[in-house]
């Protein structure tokens, strides 16, 4: 069976950075999904989360203010998933399928809250400034394996994750991955992931709850 990766970023969208991670994905004829923000939907940065979902690429949730959830009573947890996903639909006409927790706080109230499967993945350190491209993209290449997902960042101003791609992409195209989105991750896995769970899935196999 060929072996499959998705490749995600988060804090989108934006005119920038958005723009060159796309670039990267047509250069080596690949799709990836994006977490947004929903109030980084500007109208001209929606124009990138229609691109995004032309390209084949998937729009997932990733909060309307980006705050750390797990200090939010439920109402408000609530608000910020309804919103976000709702502002999805608008561009896509499809609704996301995965949350990923801003900053990965979770705790009761949000899984209680939440309708959706919680995703982490393996990161590159590259919401760190002072991580340079090489860094970033041996970490990301030493951690991952079939069925791993790949955390990275979007971003205004993020280049340097934009140059690990060139790093990245190719590595793991030698070694015989498929890039797809997180969905199609789950489907061809055959695993169904679970909602209300407490599980954070980096990979499609994890079991664990957010507080073991």
């Amino acid at each position: 069976m060929k072996k499959q990766i998705a490749l995600t970023f988060d804090d989108g969208p934006n005119t920038t950075t958005t723009v060159q991670v796309l670039d990267k994905l047509r250069k080596y004829g690949i799709i990836a999904s994006f977490f947004l923000i929903a109030n980084n939907i500007t109208p001209e940065s929606e124009k990138m989360v229609r691109k995004a979902h032309d390209m084949g690429c998937e729009i997932d949730n990733h909060s309307k203010t980006h705050a750390h959830m797990d200090t939010l009573d439920a109402d408000t947890i609530r608000e910020e998933i309804r919103y976000t996903s709702e502002r999805i639909f608008e561009l896509t006409g499809e609704m996301p399928r995965f949350f990923r927790p801003p900053f990965i706080d979770v705790n009761e109230t949000m899984v209680e809250n939440i309708d959706l499967p919680f995703i982490c993945g393996h990161g590159g350190r590259d919401w760190e400034p002072d991580v340079d491209a090489a860094t970033r993209a041996s970490l990301i290449l030493d951690s991952v394996r079939d069925g791993s997902i790949i955390l990275l960042h979007d971003m205004t101003g993020n280049d340097r994750t934009v140059e690990a791609l060139d790093t990245i992409i190719p590595a793991l195209q030698k070694q015989d991955y498929e890039f797809v989105t997180v969905t199609e991750l789950f489907e061809k896995k055959n695993i169904r992931p679970t909602v209300h769970s407490g599980i954070v899935y980096s990979d499609v196999t994890d079991t664990r709850r957010y507080s073991d």
